[in-house]
């Protein structure tokens, strides 16, 4: 179930990444979507579709698409904020303390990314950079088996740090009850959200997008989904901005001899769990740690200490087709490998895990030690667990701030620099065919002459 390979085998598996267009489909699903759609559909197909009739027929379209893909009848998709409040009141008490205190610490977190407008003038007038927030952001939150109440507080209390005005959340209705999960409900009260709508899948997304007669339509849509809900941000995007498109999530745990194998193992559970697409991967030198770690998974899954995994099915298909152990020479051949695979999280179980830093590339998230686990990252450090994945850790970051403010250029010139720079704006833009923008810039370097 969990193998042991070494680096060569590993560069053909691990790192051998399916691209979204190239996501194998279930024939069951393939069912699904043909008996839908009344004839035999893609996905990507589908969600099209499924978009056009957002734009085109706004919340009728939005309820028809609920009823046949949730067998909900979506009377009103909006959920009172009274109702919002009274799911924070009605959780537990301990619960509800937990989820404070994440997001106080998101928010501490946060408030210490430098985020600035700046002017300058000592390049002759006024020149700098002002920064707005977006006005309205929408966030999809996933309710399914697993409903994320943490990715609320995650993603929301950044946009709010950032200074967004309006906060709007979808998120699936269960099916056939059509209610919100009261815990997704309550995040949303402590995370300051304005308006909730009991919305999923693509319809949700185009919602958001095209705006309906009762959701209005947002500039940037955030958060991660299914195959269908990452197909819609892909085909949206251009209407609205997006934050990514989210793939499997993945981790990697790189540990020396040294590292506790119960913990190890306790990590890449942890992970399996998410998806039965999900990575986790351990990297050491140590064949005999690995061997260990093997052992306490397979001791971890049939119950040991009473451990009760009720996801283990879930966790045994990921671990059989996308996680394993790698034998490395080094702990800097796993490091170079790590970087290679640009994962999501990136663990460090090894002696002095702060002299390995400057060497990780290539990570969304470096979680340093075995006590700083993936999983307080998941809900309690204060960095946001919304991270780049499928390698894209290569070019981009995890949610912050800045992925809420948009820079607007201020350019003021004097008029003895613009007479300057208007002689090189003429002679460039004859350079370039462009005849017009010559003689805006050479009325400006006539303007010194006068």
């Amino acid at each position: 179930m969990f193998s042991i390979m070494d680096v060569p085998t590993a560069r053909q598996t691990i790192l051998k990444r399916i691209a979204l267009d190239e996501t194998k489909v279930p024939e069951s699903l393939l069912a699904r979507l043909a008996e839908t759609f009344g004839e035999p559909v893609i996905p990507a197909e589908a969600v099209r579709r499924i978009l056009q009739d957002i734009r085109t027929n706004g919340d009728k379209a939005l309820r028809s698409w609920t009823l046949r893909l949730d067998q909900v009848d979506l009377q009103q998709a909006c959920i009172p904020q009274q109702k919002v409040q009274a799911a924070l009141a009605g959780i537990d008490p301990a619960l509800r303390a937990a989820l404070q205190e994440s997001a106080s610490r998101i928010e501490q977190f946060y408030r210490k990314q430098p985020a600035v407008s700046w002017i300058d003038q000592t390049m002759g007038g006024t020149l700098g950079q002002v920064l707005r927030p977006i006005d309205r952001v929408g966030f999809y939150i996933p309710g399914g088996t697993a409903p994320l109440p943490s990715t609320v507080l995650m993603s929301v209390i950044p946009a709010r740090v950032a200074g967004v005005r309006s906060v709007v959340v979808v998120t699936p209705p269960a099916r056939g009850s059509g209610e919100v999960n009261p815990v997704i409900l309550a995040a949303a009260a402590i995370a300051g959200v304005d308006e909730v709508y009991a919305a999923g899948g693509a319809q949700a997304i185009g919602a958001l997008a095209y705006g309906t007669e009762s959701i209005a339509a947002v500039d940037k849509i955030v958060g991660p989904g299914n195959l269908f809900v990452t197909l819609a941000k892909q085909q949206v995007f251009g209407r609205v901005g997006i934050d990514g498109l989210a793939g499997p999530t993945e981790t990697m745990v790189i540990a020396d001899e040294n590292a506790n194998p119960a913990w190890a193992a306790a990590d890449l559970l942890a992970q399996a769990e998410h998806d039965v697409l999900a990575s986790a991967i351990l990297l050491t030198p140590s064949r005999k740690l690995a061997e260990q770690v093997q052992i306490e998974i397979a001791a971890w899954l049939a119950g040991k200490d009473g451990a009760d995994l009720s996801r283990r099915e879930i966790i045994a298909q990921s671990l059989q087709a996308r996680g394993g152990a790698v034998i490395t020479r080094d702990i800097a051949e796993a490091v170079d490998l790590a970087n290679a695979y640009a994962p999501e999280h990136l663990n460090l179980a090894v002696k002095d895990a702060w002299s390995w830093l400057d060497k990780v590339q290539n990570s969304g998230g470096v979680f340093l030690g075995e006590t700083s686990c993936e999983v307080m990252g998941d809900y309690v450090a204060g960095p946001s667990h919304v991270m780049p994945t499928g390698g894209s850790a290569r070019f981009a970051s995890p949610l912050n701030v800045w992925d809420f403010l948009h820079i607007i250029s201020v350019v003021g010139l004097d008029e003895p620099t613009a007479a300057r720079l208007g002689k090189q704006a003429d002679i460039l833009a004859r350079a370039e065919g462009l005849n017009a923008h010559a003689l805006a810039g050479a009325l400006r370097a006539q303007n010194s002459e006068k």
